[in-house]
């Protein structure tokens, strides 16, 4: 197997036992991979290309600049799906980008602990070579099953696309059409993406 495709694709670690939400917060950081928690079990995905992370860093501005005041947009923190009881195998994942309120943030600072999906207002994944099925299927099925209201799929390949899904009740997620060129959304707030600036290098249009 190739460099570039060990870099691409998630691989699970061989865990000698299965984890609660508790025990995955008190492991270490390591800033080389990303690690969650799927039903118990450590899933490690290597680090995202530089492309990834020039769209998390153009999404990060657009909606820093657009945001209401009670909501922040954070990169890559650890969310508890809250899909068990707190002694059962958890269920973590690491959005590449999640819209909380402020108040949530405070109350992680205060109380310790990762931020709740019942906490999260939307969540966004960039697709990246490997992660096609976990983006689209399963995580899609775990946010919605943990009440995410809106959770958007990006996808940077071969131009940025943009699916924007939301929760209808008992029947999961509904997606609207995916968008190219600009989106544009009035729920959970008003916001405007010109999906086609995610990539482009400083300066260019």
């Amino acid at each position: 197997m190739s460099r570039a495709t060990l870099r691409a694709v998630a691989v699970p670690l061989p865990p000698h036992r299965l984890l609660t939400v508790a025990e995955y917060a008190a492991l270490p950081e390591n800033g080389d991979v990303t690690c969650e928690l799927q039903e118990g079990a450590l899933v490690m995905s290597p680090g995202p290309i530089p492309a990834h992370q020039r769209c998390v860093r153009r999404l990060l501005r657009s909606f820093d600049d657009q945001l209401p005041e009670h909501l922040e947009v954070l990169p890559g923190v650890a969310v508890d799906l809250q899909l068990v009881d707190p002694d059962r195998p958890g269920f973590v994942r690491r959005p590449d980008l999640v819209v909380v309120p402020t108040s949530a943030i405070d109350r992680r600072e205060t109380e310790g602990g990762l931020l709740r999906a019942g906490e999260v207002v939307l969540a966004i994944e960039i697709v990246s070579v490997g992660s096609e099925r976990t983006d689209h299927t399963i995580k899609y099925g775990e946010y919605a099953d943990a009440g995410i209201p809106h959770y958007w799929i990006v996808d940077i390949d071969p131009r940025p696309t943009l699916i924007a899904s939301h929760r209808a009740g008992e029947f999961g997620y509904v997606d609207a059409p995916a968008v190219t060129g600009v989106f544009t959304a009035e729920e959970p707030f008003p916001l405007r993406l010109e999906l086609d600036q995610l990539l482009r290098p400083p300066g260019q249009r």
